[in-house]
């Protein structure tokens, strides 16, 4: 039950993107750090929310959750800013304990190479050594795997004494219980007591709904291969599991209202957002899905309502920035928009002008008033290429082109996602027509 949450670059602004990051490799590091070079095979994106949700906590400055890691391949061989501290610890603790489980059930269950007798064997060895692991190093957090461990061994007895037609609700249970003790542990890391409760809550519906989509993607292969599956035992239909879900899914955000956070946004964005992106993936889009754009709409119903692959449907994508049909530009008055202008009209020049919606922007577009980057020569290029490729940039990093010095994805760094650029839909959860303040959502690449 990994992968739950999977945000898309195009979903997260640049700020929400870098601490997203930053948590990310801080886990990484923390595993190899505490547990050794192969236990970072376990880092994960779910596991990281403990992370951040010990940082979203905390009133300690920025500096004092960050250092500077070295070199590494998947950065293109660049330095990061990585998140550490005692969130970074339990993340990998955790991350690990629930890896040794997923690996154990992998070896009961004879899933592909784990059918080998060798393999099993080995596997057996990792798992009972990720477990001493994880407990020594959640110990040094305060917490104890135990329950995380305990939790897995009443699954497994659920599993086999569950009868045909039992609630599925029955079988997420160990789960519900273990991320609930994860999530209730980083208030007490941040000194935060009185969030517990709702940490708790949280943390048993996100169990909950890891568990139900882990099921519902694995049904049919299940089915295949005679493997237990819950929603197959229990007899619940895929309707039953969507409702489930989606429950979980606003239980989630109502949990995340009490709970007391110095920054939210980053917690809104994973916990808030991707989850309900997580049943969409597998169970299709819902069908009353409303965005923050249809509810601020004007009345006379002049401005779209819908749209599209890219956010909009056609003809509304170029007013997306005056209020005619979205949110106003971040930083001004929706009370007073910007006129429209022509866009043959020249940009407003000088320092410190506003850049208006038409004047083009991102990668490969000067700012206005700015000078191009300078086109390296071949010689100067062709040098620059191979440093790059050398040290991994041109793969795994967006870069500057060595020649143009444009801005660039990596080869096998491309984000051909599936998703529709969010931006239309930032704030679905959000009520009464308005963005809260968690979303963060101005920043998105897109420009929308």
């Amino acid at each position: 039950m990994f992968g739950i949450i999977r945000p898309c670059r195009h979903r997260l602004s640049e700020r929400l993107r870098a601490s997203w990051t930053a948590h990310l490799c801080g886990l990484c590091l923390a595993l190899r750090d505490d547990h050794g070079q192969l236990a970072r095979t376990a880092t994960n994106y779910d596991g990281l929310i403990i992370s951040v949700l010990v940082e979203a906590q905390s009133a300690k400055d920025d500096a004092s959750w960050r250092r500077t890691a070295g070199p590494c391949p998947l950065r293109g061989m660049r330095t990061a800013s990585v998140a550490r501290g005692e969130g970074a610890r339990l993340a990998a603790a955790v991350s690990l304990a629930l890896a040794s489980v997923k690996m154990r059930d992998h070896v009961e269950d004879r899933d592909g190479v784990f059918a080998r007798r060798p393999v099993a064997a080995g596997a057996r060895a990792v798992t009972r050594r990720w477990d001493r692991k994880s407990a020594g190093g959640a110990s040094a957090v305060g917490f104890d795997t135990a329950v995380l461990l305990d939790a897995a061994s009443r699954q497994s007895e659920l599993e086999r004494g569950l009868l045909p037609g039992g609630s599925v609700l029955l079988v997420t249970e160990p789960t519900e219980s273990a991320t609930s003790a994860a999530f209730a542990h980083t208030a007490t890391l941040a000194g935060r007591p009185g969030n517990a409760e709702p940490l708790a809550e949280a943390g048993r519906l996100f169990g909950r709904l890891a568990h139900l989509l882990d099921a519902a993607e694995d049904q049919a292969e299940d089915a295949a291969n005679g493997a237990w599956n819950p929603l197959t035992a229990t007899g619940t239909d895929r309707a039953e599991a969507e409702r489930l879900c989606r429950d979980a899914v606003h239980g989630i955000r109502l949990a995340l209202r009490e709970v007391e956070l110095t920054d939210r946004a980053l917690v809104h964005a994973l916990l808030g957002h991707e989850t309900e992106r997580a049943v969409e993936r597998v169970f299709g889009p819902a069908a009353h899905t409303a965005s923050c754009r249809t509810r601020t709409a004007p009345a006379d119903g002049s401005a779209e309502h819908g749209h599209g692959a890219r956010g909009h449907a056609a003809g509304a994508h170029g007013d997306a920035g005056d209020g005619a049909g979205g949110r106003p530009p971040l930083g001004s008055d929706p009370q007073q928009a910007p006129p429209r202008q022509d866009p043959g009209q020249a940009p407003p020049a000088g320092p410190g002008a506003p850049i208006p919606p038409w004047v083009p922007q991102g990668p490969g577009f000067t700012p206005p008033g700015g000078k191009p980057p300078q086109r390296r020569n071949l010689l100067a290029g062709c040098a620059v290429w191979a440093l790059m490729a050398c040290t991994c940039q041109l793969m795994c990093c967006s870069h500057d082109d060595p020649f143009s010095r444009e801005r660039k994805d990596g080869w096998c760094g491309r984000h051909d996602c599936d998703c529709d650029c969010g931006c239309g839909d930032c704030c679905d959860c959000c009520g009464d027509g308005g963005c809260c303040d968690g979303c963060d959502c101005g920043g998105c690449d897109c420009g929308c």
